[in-house]
């Protein structure tokens, strides 16, 4: 039987092995198997059959500028309890949150809901610092911006690699899109099937 330790998810970018948390440090053992039956996940061992959902707190009245990891804890808590324990009532497992989760609410998360987290780290999709100043379309074909993005993803696997209650690593939210698009509504998609900047893109 094959094992190896899951890093990404399927249909998103392959997140580079030199980036790999070590072995010995992660808090639950994740790894996809393959055996006579093909290939399946597990966590600590035991087969895992992923029900997940995108996840997110915004109350009426906010927008995508706010953020339930500023609250105090208090808030945080009762928020958690509300959302968490109707998702673990209805079977969900994992959920999908950006990489501005502070690791102690994953495995708050983990620890109380059984709920695992994939963390998503954006990989420039709605533009990048580089150097100091921010850039709000990411030109994946520069190696200045390219090096930033890895550097910054390596940063957010070293917050998180210990962490209990990660599932794995999400690259990117559809940022083959923003290489078409330029703003952030909805667009008509582009006639042209063959883009050169979606090679830059998938190459890093």
């Amino acid at each position: 039987m094959k094992s190896r330790r899951i890093l990404c998810a399927v249909l998103l970018l392959a997140l580079p092995a030199g980036l790999a948390p070590r072995a010995e440090a992660q808090a639950n053992e994740v790894v996809v198997v393959e055996d006579e039956g093909g290939w399946k996940l597990q966590v600590d061992g035991e087969d895992f059959m992923v029900f997940g959902m995108n996840w997110g707190y915004i109350p009426v009245g906010e927008n995508y500028r706010y953020s339930l990891w500023d609250q105090p804890d208090e808030f945080i808590v009762e928020a958690l309890d509300a959302e968490m324990s109707m998702l673990r009532d209805m079977g969900v497992n994992a959920i999908r949150l950006f990489s501005e989760i502070p690791p102690r609410w994953v495995e708050h998360i983990y620890d109380k809901y059984g709920i695992m987290t994939a963390v998503n780290h954006l990989m420039g999709r709605y533009g990048f610092e580089v150097k100091g100043r921010f850039v709000p379309e990411t030109d994946y074909g520069d190696e200045t911006t390219r090096r930033a993005i890895l550097e910054d993803l390596r940063r957010t696997v070293e917050v998180y690699k210990d962490t209990r209650g990660v599932l794995m690593y999400l690259l990117g939210n559809e940022n083959n899109y923003g290489l078409s698009w330029t703003s952030f509504e909805i667009e008509d998609l582009p006639e042209e099937a063959d883009d050169p900047r979606a090679e830059y893109l998938y190459t890093l």
